[in-house]
């Protein structure tokens, strides 16, 4: 028998309306499920919905359909509850679809993805960025809360809140964060600037072209939330040397630096040992 006539007889055994997705594994078959089989997620940690954005949500799942599935879990009485995608099922409800395009993961399987998450969170060699999203994940996908994913980490909430923080940098922050050009106190000092884009992107640049501290970064925060604006003002106030300081370092004999706060500040003299102190004190009381 030829090829030809074998693949021939093979597709009259099929109906015309055959679906093609049932020869995909089972564990990754995409379900057209009834909205109204679906329940949400009881833990949800988001309870606030915006409802301009489903609104438009629901507009565009009315032109294009969901182009991503949500994901699943079988309560075991022909119901599901929702593992992620509560907004699309809830958009889905308003644009007046009946069915869903789903993913179904037993609570087996779930669990060893998040215990694989956890363990990828956990890597040392992990970047700043790469735990941001691994985190992000465990909240968004598994409806797991911020405190939750601490303790399973053994960290503080406040450590895991910073690290997710991160995913709010702007995109050339983020890409300097990743690439190494910047590091993440840095990074820390331009979200503290998420209000005033303009300066986020200023200090940004500064940090890269004159290789500013984690400290003159954060006098920059500072200098600019004490509503400092001008940019030659601005940068003055990160600089740890003055004419004035240069001057006292020259009477001194050593070095001298300015630290701004955000109410005034604070001068540093250095000295290398116990003699050089008290030679400085002796020369500063005369």
């Amino acid at each position: 028998m030829s090829a030809k006539g074998l693949g021939k007889g093979f597709a009259a055994l099929m109906p015309d309306n055959f679906d093609k997705d049932l020869l995909i594994d089972e564990g990754e078959k995409v379900l057209q499920v009834a909205l109204t089989d679906i329940n949400p997620n009881t833990e949800q940690p988001r309870q606030h919905f915006d409802k301009e954005a489903l609104r438009e949500l629901a507009q565009s799942i009315k032109q294009h359909g969901v182009l991503q599935p949500i994901v699943i879990s079988p309560n075991g009485n022909n119901t599901y509850s929702i593992v992620a995608g509560e907004r699309r099922w809830r958009a889905s409800q308003m644009a007046g679809l009946k069915k869903i395009p789903a993913l179904v993961r037993s609570h087996k399987e779930l669990e060893q993805l998040e215990i694989a998450l956890i363990e990828n969170v956990q890597r040392v060699d992990l970047s700043p960025l790469e735990q941001a999203r691994s985190i992000e994940r465990l909240h968004q996908q598994f409806n797991t809360a911020y405190e939750t994913i601490a303790k399973r980490l053994g960290k503080a909430p406040s450590t895991i809140n910073n690290i997710v923080r991160l995913l709010q940098l702007p995109e050339e922050a983020r890409n300097a964060l990743a690439s190494g050009k910047i590091s993440e106190g840095h990074a820390r000092a331009v979200l503290a600037l998420k209000q005033t884009p303009e300066k986020q992107q200023e200090l940004l640049h500064a940090v890269m072209t004159h290789g500013w501290s984690v400290r003159q970064a954060e006098r920059f925060v500072n200098s600019v939330k004490s509503g400092i604006q001008e940019t030659k003002a601005v940068h003055a106030r990160v600089e740890t040397e003055t004419p004035e300081t240069k001057r006292l370092g020259k009477r001194l004999h050593t070095n001298v630096q300015i630290r701004r706060m955000a109410k005034g500040g604070k001068i540093e003299i250095g000295f290398k040992n116990d003699d050089e102190l008290a030679r400085i004190i002796e020369t500063l009381e005369t």
